[in-house]
Parts: C-alpha cells; sequence; structure tokens
C-alpha cells in the first residue's frame, strides 16, 4: 500500500512539474510570438482624399512636390513642366522606401537603392519590380482632389 500512495505522489508530481514547466514556455513565448507576428490591421480603404493643400502651395513649394498621407501610405503630388498635377504613390515597389522628385531630372527617384521612375510612374533604372501606382487628380476652386484608379 505504501507503494501506491508512493505512485500516486509520484505522478502527481510530475503532472505539477509538466504543467509550471508548459505554463512557465507559455509565459515566456506567448509575448515574444506576438511580438514577432503583429496583429492584423483594420484600416479604412480610402479611395478619395481632399489635399490639406493649394495648387498655390504646391507651385511655391521646393521642388513643386509635395507628400501626403493615402490611407496608410503616402502619395506625392507633382507640378509637371507643363503646368499639369500629377499624383502617384510615394512608396517604392522595390522595398517600400519613399520616393522623391527630382525637377532637374525630370524624375522620381528612390534612395533606398537609386530606383528610378518617369513622373508618369513606370519604372526606368535600378531594382524596383513595376510601376508606382497611380492616382487621379481633379481641382475644384482651390481644392486639390486625388483618387485611386479614374474616378
Amino acid at each position: 500500500m505504501a507503494e501506491a500512495e508512493d505512485t500516486n505522489r509520484r505522478s502527481f508530481l510530475n503532472k505539477l512539474l509538466t504543467g509550471g514547466i508548459v505554463a512557465l514556455l507559455a509565459a515566456i513565448f506567448y509575448p515574444i510570438s506576438r511580438y514577432i507576428i503583429p496583429p492584423a490591421r483594420t484600416e479604412a480603404k480610402v479611395n478619395q482624399l481632399k489635399l490639406p493643400f493649394t495648387r498655390k502651395d504646391l507651385e511655391e513649394s521646393p521642388g513643386k512636390s509635395k507628400t501626403f498621407k493615402f490611407g496608410s501610405s503616402l502619395g506625392i503630388i507633382l507640378v509637371t513642366s507643363t503646368g499639369d498635377l500629377h499624383a502617384l504613390s510615394a512608396v517604392c515597389t522595390h522595398l517600400d522606401c519613399i520616393v522623391r522628385y527630382l525637377p532637374q531630372q525630370n524624375i522620381l527617384w528612390c534612395a533606398c537603392h537609386n530606383g528610378r521612375y518617369t513622373i508618369d510612374g513606370k519604372n526606368i533604372s535600378g531594382p524596383p519590380p513595376r510601376p508606382l501606382e497611380e492616382y487621379t487628380v481633379k481641382e475644384v476652386g482651390d481644392a486639390i482632389f486625388v483618387a485611386r484608379g479614374n474616378a
């Protein structure tokens, strides 16, 4: 009978020790896994945006271009040499760096890996695999609206 009690105590202690180790490992690895795998972001998809500046502000800015927040990413709007407004995604298609407009060369340039795009967003050199997303620009009075696609 003493052996049966000893076996029950031993199995109970083994289960208790195993449970403690599992709880300890969960307490260590759960925060690490939550850090490595971020939660899914739920954000409303923005299809159209009124820019917080006017054409006059844009023409007076250095390089005649400005970046703007478009949903969760950045966009860039510029005044072309013909005076038209042109808007594109400012996020490089290679590694998500931000492009900037170089008016002297009339190109959009990504400093990360020397990626170059035409002002229409077509990639012309460097590692970018595809063109920049183009936005539609509409002016209503002094207000400038930018929309995805051909809206």
